[in-house]
């Protein structure tokens, strides 16, 4: 299990210098268990959800629920559920095993992610012991169906503007309910509702409302671009009486379970975008090998194998950091989830906060860019709904908007690193001005007798460009920075840009260390570990010409050119072939 593996590794540790590969959990690290839960899973999608696939685009919510009950009659539900409440009590690796393949059966991924993630972990985590024991049991088999409530017409992402007000009856028995919430996954169906309430309109508190307590309704399904397969309508509560004792942690510590809940949500997210990716090679990668043009299937042409190459590079990119950030979770959780109190699993879930936030945003755009090969790969049979990419490109775009924005999590994640650095959790700041000494003698050089030297290089270097662009920007705004957006932003895309290579890294070092195959990781560090140090270099030319001008100016793009001299290009032309070949022989994703 993942929760067994060495010492913890502190969130953001990993900008400010290496990290043991034996530290990072990855999928070579999956269990004979994880296996047999990711074969379960496939086979159910393959058996049961494909064949279906019509019917759930066209909402029938009958055969959804058959199909939840089903996959709970499985145990396929009961992951993330303690054992003494009739779950499966499994690791976050066997949850995330399950979410990544449940994604290949379409938007039906939404309604079990809605279910077992955001609307069933509020209860596990911050429920008192009588509402686990009345509601986890139903919820781990399919009887009792969940969905989260927390987005307002009026507000999105500024969650804890919310309207909705909870006043407490003069019995003290109940609290009465009054708003709207909107874009609520499952509510067509759902039996259980975590909703969010202001008590007297002032403490933000949430409440576990049940369909049938009177007051509560739903609107009309939303018309939606994608995700057909999920339901979408409005829960409206009108003088809704709920029972006092249907609070759900502490009056006026919603927020505590809210954002800590989006934390898991997003790593959720992005560990779903992984399997989205995969279902899309498989399409275009069978497509590739059937259709022929001037004589010849396009797989053999070099410009569509560059193309998936590039999918597969960030599919294993992707992949390396959601498994490493589940195994981290898993260590922290460990011995949280049954039996601690809301704080201490608070506490627990927001130390990988800032990573979850990186993990969203960079997988849910991987994802487009994925998809979009996907269409064009196929041509104008990509934009027929015959074909799944069609139904893939308009599904995956829900995702930079769910669970907070990017832009959102964008700003987050420089925010969340300062404050870990003000707290003392984490020596940014001191980093930050030893590097400025550093940049005043000779760097090291790549260790060329490593074959991976070159690209351990630029990953070192880009966390130096981080730091050196990140300090200049802290010391140049102070508290203003956090009103410079843009810098914000670009702050976060190098933060992610680093964790990527860092993972991807990693896990190849692992391999390569126990002697597993390695080849075709190796192959994609090479590739990936340029494009990635060019993306950090073009968002440190942003900052710098942000906050200097001039000679000072150029003194900074020095340090930036002495960070990144050593670094050269390779020959992504035969290494893309080799990647695009190893992905045609097994039709779709394979390391």
């Amino acid at each position: 299990m993942a929760a067994e593996m060495g010492q913890q590794v502190r969130s953001g540790a990993f900008l400010l210098g290496p990290t043991a590969p034996e530290l990072v959990f990855t999928p070579e690290d999956f269990t004979q268990e994880h296996h047999l839960i990711a074969q379960t899973t496939r086979a159910f999608v393959e058996g049961e959800i494909a064949p279906c696939q019509e019917r759930l685009e066209h909402q029938d919510w009958d055969l959804t629920l058959q199909l939840l009950r089903k996959l709970g009659n499985l145990g396929l539900l009961a992951a993330d559920v303690p054992e003494e409440y009739g779950g499966l009590g499994a690791d976050k690796v066997a949850s995330a095993v399950i979410t990544e393949n449940i994604t290949w059966g379409g938007s039906f991924a939404l309604t079990v992610g809605g279910h077992t993630g955001i609307g069933t972990l509020p209860i596990v985590y911050f429920g008192s012991e009588e509402q686990k024991r009345k509601y986890l049991p139903g919820l781990a088999t399919g009887e009792l169906v969940a969905a989260y409530a927390l987005t307002e017409p009026g507000s999105g992402s500024d969650a804890l503007s919310a309207r909705t007000t909870a006043r407490k009856t003069p019995d003290g028995k109940a609290f009465v309910l009054n708003g709207s919430k909107q874009f609520i996954t499952n509510a067509a169906f759902a039996d259980v509702f975590i909703v969010y309430a202001k008590i007297d309109g002032e403490q933000f508190s949430a409440f576990i409302v049940e369909r049938g307590f009177p007051g509560v309704s739903t609107g009309p399904e939303e018309k939606k671009m994608g995700i057909k397969a999920s339901s979408t309508r409005p829960l409206l509560l009108e003088d809704a009486v709920v029972p006092a004792e249907n609070l759900l942690g502490e009056a006026g510590k919603g927020h505590v379970i809210a954002f800590n809940i989006l934390n898991m949500g997003r790593h959720k997210l992005a560990v779903g975008c992984v399997g989205a990716m995969k279902a899309a090679m498989a399409e275009s990668a069978r497509y590739a090998l059937t259709r022929r043009q001037f004589g010849k299937a396009i797989a053999e042409f070099p410009l569509i194998q560059q193309k998936l190459a590039d999918m597969a590079i960030r599919c294993f990119v992707t992949e390396s950091m959601c498994y490493r950030t589940t195994g981290d979770m898993d260590r922290q959780l460990a011995g949280l989830s049954a039996g601690a109190d809301g704080s201490q699993v608070a506490r627990g879930i927001a130390e990988y906060a800032m990573e979850c936030s990186v993990n969203k945003v960079y997988a849910s755009e991987a994802l487009d860019e994925v998809v979009d090969e996907a269409v064009q790969i196929h041509g104008g049979y990509g934009f027929i709904q015959e074909y799944a990419v069609e139904r893939m490109y308009r599904d995956s775009r829900i995702n930079r908007i769910f669970e907070g924005t990017n832009e959102i999590n964008r700003l987050l994640i420089p925010d969340m690193l300062l404050r870990k650095a003000l707290r003392g959790e984490l020596p940014l700041l001191s980093a930050a001005q030893a590097l400025q000494q550093e940049l005043m003698g000779m760097l090291p050089d790549p260790d060329l007798a490593d074959p991976l030297g070159v690209e351990e290089h630029a990953l070192a270097m880009a966390k130096k460009l981080f730091l050196l662009t990140g300090g200049l920007a802290v010391q140049t705004w102070q508290q203003a920075l956090r009103e410079e957006q843009e810098v914000l932003a670009a702050l976060a895309d190098q933060v992610m840009e680093v964790y990527a290579l860092d993972s991807a890294l990693l896990r190849t070092r692992k391999a390569l260390t126990r002697g597993q195959p390695a080849e075709a990781m190796v192959d994609m560090v090479r590739v990936y570990a340029r494009t990635a140090l060019d993306r950090v270099v073009a968002r440190a030319h942003e900052v710098l010409a942000a906050l200097a001008t001039g000679d000072e100016l150029r003194t900074h793009l020095a340090l930036v050119r002495k960070l990144t001299r050593h670094v050269l290009p390779v020959n992504t032309r035969q290494l893309k072939r080799a990647i695009a070949g190893r992905v045609l022989a097994a039709e779709g994703y394979r390391v």
